[in-house]
């Protein structure tokens, strides 16, 4: 039977109108040539999941070290924990989440993110409930490793693996804007928290947090999301089918229609950790996350060593997404220009000198040029950091390669906070973890330098 079935309303060639405007009848035929002929008028569902994915990125808050922090103090008081034993119980949800994320990474090649979004968002809100319940350690544990695992984890990696999906050329450019998602959470959501857990409680905060997600993504991840262009006929980055109406990973049939193949070439995982572009390129992922992790956990407590009050330092988190709005978008079109290792090592620049300044913090003014450093280097990890994975391997394993890469960065991010506790603990000051945590950038940088492409033509794979 045709795959590509012509449909008439009485005597008319027009289509009829789609069932859903994401499941069109996407091309029109030509009466006299029977070419295609793409629709116009219409959104291209490219932007449609463009805006999913950057809403994907914003509702992963809960999950975030940035949502976390303005809750450390306020639970630390009732549930008479101290910063090292709270620090560990995030390091504990760390070690769970980088046992489950490759898993996480296999579903969704294997499912889609249409499944997959939903899924985590009904998972996420009902974690935000466990933690709105903790009454000790244990629960803190369990709460941590829910809202790790599925929000700073399966979310972000379903949101991006989205866009991935659906563009091509311009991916660095989609991938910065999805990081707008992001770094509009960053501006708002600790605010949000803060001025909830002010007035209602923490407990309130987390169950506010737990409808915002239910209510912001299940119903649109099942109404609007598919997963790729091509069973749709369609192009990526927005473009519609040619005349001939065969898209890229698309073969004619011998009965007119058009017969689905994924695009090549695409790495597996196995293939991609025998390569040494891998390692250099998850070292910068992990010193992110480790040292990024440690200071934005301990954000107050840094900075109001050095006279930045609590308000001020929360504050200073819409700063550093401030910037990095606006480094994404500069640092995905240079993505798109295959710049990605020399963005990466720049990223690591920066973060080694927001460290050596807050080492060392002159005034609390100085805190300002802290913030904005910090906002460079988040800026090109939201974009070409995420990028990097698929123009680097491809597009067909791109969930599970970015799983295993993901379950290392969640590792590495739980560890980070716990030098900075333990050394406050001990000494009763950061300096000697902050120096540590200056010279890591450093190596990663350097040795990104040298991770070149392997896949010379994979961006569009």
């Amino acid at each position: 039977m045709r795959l590509v079935v012509l449909r008439f309303r009485r005597q008319s060639l027009d289509p009829p109108p789609p069932v859903s405007s994401l499941d069109p009848p996407l091309t029109t035929h030509s009466a006299a040539t029977g070419e295609r002929i793409g629709p116009r008028g219409r959104l291209h569902p490219a932007w449609v999941m463009l805006a999913m994915g950057t809403a994907g990125m914003f509702l992963s808050a809960p999950g975030q070290s940035f949502s976390v922090a303005a809750f450390i103090d306020p639970m630390l008081g009732e549930l008479g924990v101290d910063r090292t034993g709270y620090s560990l119980a995030y390091l504990f949800a760390g070690l769970c989440g980088g046992v489950l994320l490759p898993g996480i990474g296999a579903l969704l090649d294997r499912w889609g993110a249409r499944r997959m979004l939903p899924l985590l968002g009904c998972l996420l809100g009902a974690a935000c409930v466990v933690m709105s319940t903790i009454a000790d350690l244990t629960g803190l544990c369990v709460g941590f490793t829910m809202i790790r695992c599925i929000g700073q984890g399966g979310l972000t990696l379903s949101a991006t693996w989205l866009v991935g999906e659906w563009f091509c050329r311009r991916r660095g450019l989609a991938m910065g804007i999805v990081g707008l998602g992001g770094a509009l959470s960053v501006m708002t959501i600790p605010q949000v928290n803060n001025a909830l857990i002010t007035q209602f409680g923490w407990r309130f905060a987390w169950m506010a947090l737990g409808a915002m997600v239910w209510i912001g993504l299940v119903l649109p991840s099942l109404l609007f999301v598919r997963d790729r262009p091509e069973p749709l006929g369609l192009l990526p980055d927005g473009r519609w089918p040619g005349r001939t109406g065969t898209a890229p990973g698309r073969r004619a049939t011998g009965d007119g229609g058009l017969q689905e193949s994924l695009p090549s070439p695409s790495m597996r995982v196995s293939s991609a950790l025998r390569l040494s572009s891998f390692w250099k390129l998850l070292g910068v992922w992990c010193t992110t996350a480790m040292v990024g992790t440690g200071l934005i956990f301990h954000q107050v407590s840094l900075l109001n060593v050095h006279g930045v009050a609590r308000d001020d330092a929360l504050l200073l988190l819409g700063l550093q997404a401030a910037v990095a709005t606006v480094m994404g978008v500069a640092a995905g079109l240079l993505t798109d220009r295959g710049h990605e290792r020399f963005l990466l090592a720049a990223s690591m620049g920066f973060l080694a000198a927001g460290v050596c300044l807050l080492w060392s913090l002159p005034g609390p003014g100085w805190a300002v040029l802290y913030g904005c450093l910090l906002g460079l280097q988040g800026g090109i990890i939201r974009t070409a950091g995420t990028a990097v994975w698929i123009n680097y391997y491809g597009r067909q394993h791109q969930g599970a390669i970015r799983g295993v890469a993901m379950a290392a960065a969640v590792l590495a991010a739980a560890i980070g906070p716990l030098p900075l506790a333990l050394c406050w603990d001990q000494t009763g000051s950061y300096r000697m973890a902050l120096g540590v945590y200056a010279v890591l950038p450093l190596v990663a940088g350097l040795c990104v330098l040298s991770a070149r492409r392997p896949l010379a033509d994979a961006t569009c794979g």
